[in-house]
């Protein structure tokens, strides 16, 4: 009977990471080349698995490696992208990006945009990452939005962070609550009474839908 009748993708991912965490990554790497002889494929979703494994563990340098010698018969996607941003292996990235098969996109961001306010980089680092979304024209969703209000708060920018709110209401996104309680009260304190009248309303609002 063959082996690929026992073996599933998912039991060669266990395996992958059970040896990457071990500190076997070479047996790990060894297990994607030998896919074929489980019935299984090399290609894109099995090669992020494997990068994705390696990045987790804090093997960012060898994901890289494999990248750049699979990347010519395998073509990478937006999870890949997104795989090496969580690894914060920013020298991948341009290349990723100037990539014919995949772009990054709003969640790709997220790991950069909290490292703005992590070391308070609000003005340059920020502004630099929003308008490169702009030119790639990748919309912000409700994590990236939450995400920036709740950080432009905490830097002590309620206005631009307003000004967010009213854009993502005017996109359809709904704030999720706790976002509009952190703004209110920011904005309480600045004494900004039109923006407070208009959260209160939308909070009245959310309470009856």
């Amino acid at each position: 009977m063959r082996l690929s009748n026992f073996v599933t993708l998912n039991t060669i991912t266990k395996v992958m990471r059970r040896l990457v965490g071990a500190g076997e990554w070479e047996h790990a790497v060894k297990t994607f080349d030998e896919l074929g002889n489980f019935g299984l494929v090399r290609n894109t979703k099995t090669m992020n698995l494997l990068l994705d494994t390696l990045c987790k563990e804090n093997k960012v340098e060898q994901a890289r490696i494999i990248f750049l010698e699979l990347k010519s018969h395998i073509p990478p996607n937006a999870h890949t992208f997104n795989i090496f941003i969580h690894g914060k292996a920013i020298d991948v990235l341009k290349e990723l990006e100037n990539s014919p098969f995949c772009k990054p996109d709003a969640q790709s961001f997220c790991p950069l945009l909290k490292s703005c306010f992590k070391y308070g980089k609000t003005e340059s680092w920020l502004c630099g990452l929003l308008d490169d979304m702009h030119k790639q024209h990748i919309s912000l969703d409700l994590s990236s939005y939450t995400l920036l209000i709740h950080g432009i708060c905490r830097a002590n920018k309620c206005e631009w962070a307003y000004l967010l709110f009213e854009e993502m209401i005017g996109q359809d996104i709904a704030p999720r609550y706790h976002t509009c309680q952190l703004l209110l009260d920011e904005i309480k304190q600045k004494d900004i009474y039109d923006a407070t009248e208009r959260i209160e309303a939308f909070i009245k609002q959310m309470k009856f839908s």
